[in-house]
C-alpha cells in the first residue's frame, strides 16, 4: 500500500505548478519531498515525469512554488549529444584539473593551479577507474572521443556526472540506448550507489528493482511504494482488489438505494388514493380535507428528499469509488489474416553483408510463425539488418529475401502523417479497408468515438506508440512478418503491457530488435539470434549469462 509519509529529504518541491507556453498544465500545486537513496519515478505518458526532473535540475521554471536542493545535482537527460571533436578528459570534465597537475609536476607552484585541482589529487586515477566500471576501459583521457555509439555516449556522460560526486543525481530513461552489456553496467552503478539522493525514471523492470522505493505520479500528486517494481505491482494488485470491492459494493448500494426509492413512491401513491377515498365516504369538510392532504403532501415529501438524498449519496460513494480503479484498459484484437502456416517460408538471408553495423556472412531462415529475438552490442548493425530487409537499404553483398507481406514499426515511429487523424493515418495503410472496420478495430487499439479523430500531432507518446501500432498491425494486405525496432523505448510500463497483449493477438511472424529482456520474454520468443560478424544461435539463458559474465563490458 501506498506509505502516507515520505522519506527525508534533501529535495523538496513545495506548492510547484508548471504550465507550457500554450497553457497546457502539468502540475498545479504539487508537492514532494525526496530522500537519501534510490528512487524510482513512475508513472503513466504524460504525467510529467521527465517535466519534474528538469525542473528539479533547474532546466525548467515552475510558473508558481519551489524547488529547493540540498547539496549539490547533476541530470542525465533522456537525449544526450556529444561533440566527437573533444577529448575524452574534455567529455568527462576533468581536463583542466589534469592540466593543473601536470603544471604542478612540472614545477610551476602558482596559486591558481593549486586553486584549480583542490583536493581531487587523484582525479586520473577515479576517472580511469569510473570508465572501467561502465564498460568504457579502452578510452585513453587524451584521445578524442570519436564516433560513439549512442550507448557510449550515455554512458560518458554518467561517468562524468559521478565523477561529480553529487549529493542529487537525477537520471531519465537512463537505458533506451543502452545495449544489454552496457545495461549490466548501468545496472551495477545503482546498485553501488550508496549516499545522497538518485531518482530514476525508466520503463526498464529490470532496473526498477533495483530501487529502494517507487514514487508513483498520477493525477499530479506522488504516493509512495516502498521496494522495487515487483513490490509496487504486489501493492497495486492489493489496491486494485480492494477499490474492486468497494466499488461493486457501491454499485450494490446504489441499486438498492433506487429499489427503496421506487417503494416509497409506490408506497405514497397507494397511500395518497387511499386518503381520497376514505375522504369520501367519510364525507369530510373541506378545510379537514384539505388539512389531510397538506399534511400527507409534507410527510411524503421529507420521505421522497430522504430516500432521493440517500441514493444521491450512494452515487457520490460510486463514482469516489470508480475514481479509484486504473484504467490501464488492455489492447484485445482479432487479427486472423496474419496467420502464417507453420511450413511456409517466410524470409531468407544468404551470405548478407551490411552497409554498417558488424555482419559479414548472414544466413537465417524464417519458417511459419516463429518469434525471433534479435540482440547484440550497440553498434552491431541491428537497424541496420531491418532497414536492409525493408528494402530502404542495399546490402553489400549477399541476398536478403521476405516472401510475405512484412511491415516494419521503426524506434522513431515515423509511420504516421501529423497532419492526420488516427483514423486517417490507418485507412492511408490500409487501401480498400471500410471505415467501419477501421473504426471497430481501433476501438480494440484504445481510440474510441472521437479519439480517433485525434491528429497525430497531438497525440500524447503513448497514445501516438498506440496510433502506429495500429497502422502497422491493422495495414492492408495483412502484414505477416511484422519487425519492430527497440519498440519499448520511451515507453510508461502500462504502455508495454498493451503492446504485449496486442501481440497476443498476432499470428504472423516477429522480428524484434530490443535490449529489454523482460519485455521479450513476455511476448513468447521461439527463437534468440545474436548479432555480430555471423548471425549466432542463442539462448534466453546465454543472453543472461553474457550479462553476469565478468568480462562481459
Amino acid at each position: 500500500m501506498a506509505d502516507s509519509t515520505t522519506p527525508s529529504t534533501p529535495v523538496t518541491c513545495s506548492a510547484l505548478s508548471f504550465q507550457w507556453p500554450d497553457g497546457t498544465t502539468v502540475f498545479d500545486g504539487l508537492s514532494v519531498s525526496i530522500g537519501r537513496g534510490r528512487t524510482g519515478l513512475v508513472g503513466a505518458n504524460g504525467t510529467g515525469k521527465s517535466t519534474l526532473l528538469r525542473l528539479l535540475a533547474g532546466r525548467l521554471r515552475p510558473s508558481q512554488g519551489s524547488v529547493t536542493v540540498g547539496g549539490t545535482l547533476a541530470y542525465l537527460p533522456q537525449t544526450i549529444t556529444l561533440d566527437t571533436t573533444l577529448r575524452v578528459d574534455q567529455a568527462l570534465g576533468i581536463a583542466e584539473r589534469r592540466a593543473a597537475l601536470r603544471a604542478i609536476e612540472a614545477g610551476q607552484v602558482n596559486d591558481e593551479h593549486f586553486e584549480t585541482v583542490g583536493d581531487d589529487w587523484d582525479v586520473e586515477e577515479r576517472a580511469l577507474a569510473t570508465l572501467g566500471s561502465l564498460g568504457l576501459g579502452d578510452l585513453q583521457l587524451d584521445r578524442t572521443v570519436g564516433q560513439m555509439s549512442g550507448g557510449e555516449t550515455v554512458l560518458l556522460r554518467l561517468a562524468a556526472l559521478l565523477l561529480e560526486r553529487p549529493d542529487v543525481l537525477l537520471l531519465d530513461e537512463p537505458t533506451n540506448n543502452l545495449d544489454l552489456f552496457a545495461r549490466r553496467r548501468l545496472y551495477e552503478a545503482v546498485d553501488s550507489w550508496r549516499s545522497g539522493v538518485l531518482v530514476v525514471v525508466s520503463h526498464d523492470r529490470d532496473l526498477m528493482e533495483r530501487v529502494d522505493r517507487i514514487a508513483e505520479l498520477r493525477s499530479g500528486s506522488v504516493s509512495w511504494y516502498g521496494g522495487g517494481w515487483s513490490a509496487y505491482e504486489e501493492a497495486l494488485a492489493t489496491q486494485q482488489e480492494a477499490a474492486g470491492r468497494m466499488l461493486r459494493a457501491a454499485e450494490a448500494d446504489v441499486r438498492r438505494q433506487k429499489r427503496e426509492l421506487e417503494e416509497t413512491h409506490i408506497k405514497l401513491a397507494r397511500r395518497q388514493r387511499h386518503s381520497k377515498k376514505m375522504d369520501a365516504q367519510r364525507r369530510a369538510p373541506r378545510i379537514v380535507a384539505g388539512e389531510r392532504k397538506r399534511s400527507a403532501q409534507e410527510s411524503a415529501d421529507k420521505l421522497r428528499g430522504l430516500q432521493e438524498d440517500r441514493l444521491n449519496e450512494a452515487r457520490e460513494r460510486r463514482e469516489e469509488a470508480a475514481e479509484t480503479i486504473r484504467d490501464d484498459a488492455e489492447i484485445r484484437v482479432s487479427l486472423p489474416h496474419t496467420a502464417v502456416p507453420a511450413g511456409r517460408t517466410v524470409l531468407s538471408l544468404h551470405e548478407l553483408r551490411l552497409p554498417y553495423g558488424r555482419l559479414d556472412q548472414g544466413e537465417l531462415h524464417v519458417h511459419g510463425p516463429e518469434r525471433i529475438a534479435l540482440v547484440g552490442r550497440n553498434g552491431a548493425g541491428k537497424t541496420t539488418l531491418l532497414r536492409t530487409l525493408t528494402g530502404e537499404l542495399a546490402p553489400l553483398s549477399g541476398e536478403a529475401r521476405v516472401f510475405v507481406p512484412l511491415r516494419f514499426l521503426p524506434q522513431r515511429l515515423d509511420v504516421l502523417e501529423e497532419e492526420l487523424s488516427v483514423a486517417a493515418n490507418v485507412a492511408r495503410m490500409a487501401p480498400g479497408v471500410t471505415d467501419n472496420h477501421i473504426r471497430a478495430q481501433l476501438a480494440r487499439f484504445l481510440f474510441k468515438g472521437a479519439r480517433a479523430e485525434q491528429l497525430a500531432a497531438t497525440l500524447s507518446g503513448g497514445e501516438r506508440f498506440r496510433a502506429a501500432l495500429a497502422a502497422t498491425m491493422l495495414a492492408a494486405p495483412a502484414p505477416q512478418l511484422l519487425m519492430l525496432d527497440e519498440p519499448t523505448n520511451n515507453l510508461d510500463l502500462a504502455s508495454v503491457r498493451q503492446l504485449t497483449s496486442a501481440l497476443e493477438s498476432y499470428q504472423g511472424a516477429l522480428l524484434i530488435a530490443s535490449h529489454d529482456l523482460p519485455f521479450l520474454d513476455s511476448v513468447g520468443i521461439t527463437r534468440w539470434l545474436l548479432l555480430g560478424e555471423e548471425l549466432q544461435e542463442t539462448t534466453a539463458e546465454e543472453v543472461r549469462g553474457l550479462l553476469e559474465a565478468p568480462d562481459a563490458g
